[in-house]
């Protein structure tokens, strides 16, 4: 059965717990959302993706993050929380990324979502999202955080350290590197 944005958002309040992953993801796959359904939440900024709250819970974060051309985020993790991603306009390009023997970070894989693909990582999964499209192409996803992500982890190619960074409950400018 379809799923509208209501529907998700009805959900998400009911959780009385942080969501488990496969329940994650399979509620944003059986949705029916356009980046219409978002649109008072689509906010791009020039020098960093944005990070667009749109639903709060005691188990949850709901977020609309708008990528211009060629912005990233940070190589992170997701420091106690899971993560449901759904693509709703634009190709995501997502890197994986692991420590190398030397302790330093480096990719293992990459791969490319496109509308309506929906992605799923644990608290300790390192990976970077990508908006590398062709031209001007703008990249909306919509984003779930369960437990709401407060913290996360970055990571650089150029130092064996994991720094802190904090996430933020309004539409902000976020960290890219």
């Amino acid at each position: 059965m379809a799923r509208t944005f209501a529907d998700l958002v009805r959900w998400l309040d009911g959780i009385t717990r942080p969501a488990e992953l496969p329940a994650l993801t399979r509620e944003l796959g059986e949705l029916t959302v356009t980046s219409d359904d978002v649109r008072g939440h689509l906010r791009f900024t020039s020098g960093s993706y944005a990070r667009n709250l749109v639903h709060a819970g005691r188990h949850h974060h709901l977020l609309v993050l708008c990528w211009k051309n060629g912005q990233r985020s940070p190589i992170h993790d997701h420091r106690g929380s899971v993560c449901g991603v759904r693509v709703l306009h634009g190709t995501m390009t997502e890197t994986f990324f692991a420590r190398a023997p030397n302790h330093h970070i480096k990719a293992i894989s990459s791969h490319d979502v496109g509308p309506g693909g929906v992605v799923g990582g644990v608290d300790s999964d390192i990976h970077q999202i990508s908006n590398l499209q062709p031209a001007n192409a703008e990249l909306v996803t919509l984003h779930v955080y369960s437990p709401p992500l407060l913290t996360m982890g970055t990571y650089t190619l150029f130092d064996t350290r994991r720094a802190e960074e904090p996430m933020f409950l309004e539409f902000c400018d976020a960290g890219g590197i």
